[in-house]
């Protein structure tokens, strides 16, 4: 062959140098994942339920956990040791403040009352989000990060896994397609609180505790009004406060009430009313402790209905222990088989009912569906069902901006609004006027209260509309 030009040799040269450089994903190793193809996290909170969602969105480290917060440093620890590069705060608007440039998504595992301003403050540095369930802890702070989650453009996804999960689509597919007829009730029902509810708190005992060294009392009492310290708040009880949680309904209400609420497609609520149990002062007085959650509620909910056959769809949920009455005819061993609580959809043509998330659906009574399977789910069921929620949401957020996630503020924002619904009218029915601040109301006990969802707004009892949205302390805000 004739010698080649000097010109033609360079160029020869130089593909042959850039096919070592870009060496196929495979040439490298199987599971090799490169750097750019990892998402970047930091996470608020490092304990109870942060330990699972870290691990999963870490995923055996195909993403990356770049930094860390946590009010309590014996919560944190773990974390800290295994990722010790990774800079560590307390307070999270330093963390955000001091390593934002590091990372582009954020998991918030926190209590409820401070879900809200951490997820906004994120959203509003581009960052994407993963919140724990409830959302918020009251019904203004979900519908604005419902609307923040929107401008900014940013991915999200509630920690309510089960609407990743097979049976959550299942359900949907067989309501929607009329398998059990026009749907018009559903019950939903759970054995929580597991935790105290309905005594009295330390703060009504006077009873405080001297702060563990580890944690910054002030910044995890945060946007809750002052109170002494007492291990009785935290790390896990303060579930039951209703300055910290929002009770067994925000607990789980996001899990059971969520296969109702996509499979029906509700939207807001029209009205609520509730009872709640109480314990007693003595023989003759009932007795009600503002800064606790009740031991058990029944909260019954009213929704517009699109089945043009059905005018309105009630759902009452039954918190505490307390199980709904069953149609004739179904037998209890059928419907009451888990003992976290159940989902039952009640239609013109049978009932549905499931287990949480709505698992092991059973089509009801035996006898007529006996050889009529449930239909297969029309959307596509989630890489790992409930196990995969996280990682859904962080491929998501490698995506971008409108790629889909089971439980985005789009579809969390609402059903996390019809679940504190409950609690305001569970904290209506339980403010009396023998209150010692002096904010009494004429609420004469069970009342139904109707609701405008547009304007966030209770339009017969005016007396309740302090729940709909609560006043920070500590210097926070949205």
């Amino acid at each position: 062959m004739p010698n080649p030009s000097r010109r033609k040799f360079l160029q020869t040269s130089a593909l042959t140098a850039a096919a070592f450089y870009i060496v196929p994903r495979h040439v490298l190793g199987k599971g090799f994942t490169a750097p750019s193809d990892k998402l970047n996290i930091a996470a608020v909170g490092c304990g109870g339920k942060a330990d699972f969602n870290i691990q999963q969105a870490y995923n055996n480290g195909s993403d990356n956990i770049v930094a860390l917060c946590d009010v309590d440093d014996r919560q944190s620890k773990k974390y800290r040791e295994k990722f010790p590069s990774a800079p560590y705060f307390q307070d999270y608007r330093e963390l955000l403040d001091k390593s934002g440039k590091t990372f582009d998504a954020v998991i918030i595992t926190t209590p409820d009352h401070m879900h809200a301003p951490i997820a906004m403050a994120a959203m509003q540095l581009g960052k994407h989000v993963y919140v724990e369930k409830p959302l918020t802890h009251d019904i203004y702070e979900a519908r604005m990060l419902t609307e923040a989650a929107r401008r900014f453009k940013v991915v999200t996804q509630m920690g309510n896994q089960g609407s990743s999960g097979d049976a959550t689509r299942i359900i949907e597919t067989a309501i929607q397609n009329k398998t059990i007829g026009h749907v018009h009730t559903v019950y939903c029902w759970t054995n929580r609180p597991v935790w105290p509810q309905g005594v009295k708190s330390p703060k009504d005992k006077g009873e405080s505790q001297p702060v563990p060294p580890e944690v910054n009392w002030p910044l995890w009492l945060g946007t809750a009004p002052a109170r002494a310290y007492h291990e009785a708040y935290m790390p896990f009880r303060w579930r039951g406060y209703w300055d910290f949680g929002t009770g067994a309904l925000g607990d789980m209400g996001c899990h059971f009430m969520d296969v109702p609420f996509r499979a029906l497609k509700l939207k807001y609520p029209t009205s609520v009313e509730c009872s709640v149990g109480s314990v007693y002062a003595d023989f003759f007085q009932e007795a009600f402790f503002d800064d606790v959650c009740p031991p058990s509620a029944a909260v019954h909910l009213t929704f517009p209905s699109e089945d043009r056959k059905v005018k309105e769809i009630k759902l009452s949920w039954f918190d505490g222990g307390i199980r709904p009455q069953l149609p004739e005819g179904v037998a209890y061993e059928d419907v009451f088989r888990s003992i976290d609580g159940g989902v039952l959809f009640i239609g013109t043509k049978g009932m549905l009912a499931g287990n949480l998330f709505g698992n092991d659906p059973i089509l009801l009574p035996r006898d007529k569906f006996e050889n009529k399977p449930l239909p297969t789910p029309e959307k596509p069921l989630v890489e790992g069902k409930t196990e995969g929620h996280q990682q859904q949401w962080v491929k998501a957020c490698k995506q971008g901006y409108g790629a889909y996630t089971s439980s985005s503020f789009e579809e969390a924002g609402p059903l996390t609004e019809t679940v504190l619904m409950g609690n305001l009218a569970t904290r209506s029915y339980m403010a009396r006027e023998d209150r010692a601040d002096g904010r009494g109301s004429t609420f004469p006990g069970r009342k139904k209260l109707f609701w405008d969802g547009e304007h966030m707004r209770i339009t017969n009892f005016d007396f309740a509309n302090q729940f709909v949205k609560r006043q920070y302390n500590g210097g926070y805000s949205l």
